[in-house]
C-alpha cells in the first residue's frame, strides 16, 4: 500500500514570479500548489536524465592524411589532382 502525504510549506517567492505563477495556474485551471509541484517533478526528472551522459567513442585514425595548411596538398587529396 502506497501512502502519499502532503505537507504544508512556506516558500519565499519573488513578487514577479508569484504573479506569473498565479496567471499560469489560472490559465491551466489548476492550483498554484499543483503547478509548483508538477514543475518541480519535471525539474527533478530532467536532472536525472542529464546527469549520465555516455562518453564519446574513441578510435585511432592513423593520423592526418594531409597537411591542411598546404592548399595544393588539400586539392590533391580531395580531387586527385
Amino acid at each position: 500500500m502506497v501512502v502519499c502525504m502532503k505537507r504544508k510549506t512556506t516558500l519565499k517567492i519573488d513578487d514577479s514570479v508569484m504573479a506569473r505563477l498565479k496567471k499560469e495556474a489560472a490559465h491551466r485551471g489548476c492550483t498554484m500548489s499543483e503547478l509548483v509541484e508538477s514543475s518541480l517533478r519535471l525539474l527533478f526528472q530532467y536532472e536525472k536524465k542529464t546527469t549520465k551522459i555516455p562518453p564519446l567513442p574513441k578510435f585511432k585514425s592513423g593520423g592526418p592524411l594531409v597537411d591542411i595548411s598546404d592548399r595544393d596538398a588539400l586539392y590533391q587529396a580531395m580531387e586527385g589532382r
